[in-house]
């Protein structure tokens, strides 16, 4: 197996840059595959329920195994290593995902010119699985913040990668008239990953090794599952006509949104969407347990009804949006709507000082993500750029719509927590964040011309 990463020609800026294709600002001559049918893949052939099937297994794996870490187990870990410190868990979620930033790009651009018998994007899942399995004894047994923050970022660099390589797979196979349903499925498996996944570990919150590899457990045998049955095409016999310069694999971590305006407002308007939710997931535990006044480890039973009675409404959230915006062929007012329902879960939640309402916040809020999230990643797909030769790195550039919120905004969430005296004041985080969601909502709406 084989990845391009150097250029024996030796050539210089100006002609690396005499040679960049019109409409890529970034890499010198991908590799050289067919070019697209009319219509962005209308002519590609449907994807067997099977795959779709195993696909969505592997992505409710991935998804319990990274998410449930980030939604309940650092916490409890976190109390354990520094009790009261809840504004050190926005730092050490903000290192993990700034290392994200750096390597998911990087993953999904060597991955789209991988030459092996497995493919271009098998391989890559593997590295992320065995990474991601490898950060479970680093976090259950680490010793003090710094080890848990490089346990952290193993995971989320592990099962991230492993993720995104899904991701990209469904980039490359997946046809128009399959891509809002397909996205509604991974949608709610990721909006039910975590809940089964708090669920379980609840069962064993005492027993902190349990509490991180049971997610991971059921992540591998998962995606492992889909990497034995669900075929990637060899890629060996890909001509790549121009070797990848380390100059240009840096300026290939950006785009022109001259080239790609409706990728680029979509990108924007889901940033700030990310922005918004990652303000809230990022203190979940610390949140109820303030608002209902309860030991950080008891939080586990309050989120596994919380979360279970969210099943429904992220099912129909993501089913529904997928199918209904494929049906229809219109996307926006989907995502407005999903953003709008986020907005107002948030809105609730600020309030909320008791068990309902808490209820209520969550069920608006899951149904608004999961429409939101479905359909956008379906609307995402729609604007790719140049998707027969670079899907894996315009699906990392994508990521970064959510990995930068990963970065900055649980340290800003710290920040406004801190506001005024006495307890955390999360109404103005919760506001915030629904500010926010609406925002990024109303700017895809506006903004996207190829797409209704």
């Amino acid at each position: 197996m084989t990845v391009d990463v150097d250029d024996p020609q030796g050539e210089g800026p100006a002609e690396a840059a005499g040679r960049v294709p019109e409409g890529n600002l970034a890499l010198p001559q991908p590799p050289s595959l067919a070019p697209a049918p009319d219509g962005a893949g209308a002519g590609q052939a449907s994807v067997s329920v099977w795959s779709i099937a195993l696909l969505v297994a592997a992505t409710f794996g991935a998804g319990m195994a990274m998410i449930v870490p980030m939604a309940y187990s650092l916490a409890v870990r976190l109390d354990q290593l520094a009790p009261g410190r809840t504004e050190a868990l926005g730092i050490v979620l903000a290192v993990g995902s700034a290392a994200t930033l750096v390597l998911a790009p990087l993953t999904g651009i060597l991955s789209d010119r991988l030459r092996s018998r497995w493919g271009r994007r098998r391989p890559f899942t593997v590295i992320g699985l065995l990474i991601g399995a490898a950060s479970v004894p680093v976090m259950a047994l680490a010793p003090n913040l710094t080890a848990l923050t490089i346990g952290w970022t193993l995971s989320t660099v592990g099962w991230g990668t492993a993720a995104a390589s899904l991701g990209n797979w469904q980039a490359d196979r997946l046809p128009p008239h399959q891509r809002g349903r397909v996205s509604g499925l991974t949608g709610v498996t990721m909006q039910v990953a975590p809940v089964v996944g708090i669920i379980l570990v609840g069962f064993f919150r005492d027993q902190v090794l349990l509490v991180f590899a049971l997610p991971a457990a059921i992540g591998a045998v998962l995606v492992v599952a889909f990497l034995a049955v669900v075929h990637d095409p060899d890629s060996r016999g890909m001509v790549i006509e121009r070797r990848l310069t380390v100059g240009a694999l840096l300026r290939s971590y950006g785009f022109d949104p001259r080239k790609a305006p409706d990728f680029a407002w979509n990108w924007l308007g889901r940033f700030i969407f990310f922005s918004g939710l990652t303000l809230t997931t990022s203190f979940t535990v610390f949140f109820v347990a303030q608002r209902l006044e309860l030991r950080v480890p008891d939080v586990a039973g309050v989120l596994a009804i919380v979360s279970a009675s969210s099943i429904v409404t992220a099912t129909l959230g993501s089913l529904g949006g997928g199918w209904l915006s494929d049906r229809v062929g219109r996307r926006k007012p989907f995502i407005l709507a999903g953003a709008a329902l986020f907005a107002a879960g948030c809105s609730v939640s600020a309030f909320a000082h008791d068990l309902p309402t808490l209820m209520v916040g969550t069920l608006l809020n899951s149904l608004g993500i999961a429409t939101f999230s479905a359909v956008a990643q379906a609307l995402l797909l729609d604007v790719l750029p140049d998707r027969e030769r670079e899907a894996g790195r315009y699906m990392a550039i994508a990521l970064f719509a959510q990995k930068i919120p990963g970065v900055f905004a649980p340290v800003l969430g710290g920040a406004v927590l801190a506001i005024g005296a006495g307890a955390e004041n999360f109404t103005a985080l919760y506001l915030l964040a629904a500010a926010l969601a609406f925002a990024g909502g109303l700017l895809i709406t506006l903004s996207v011309r190829s797409v209704r």
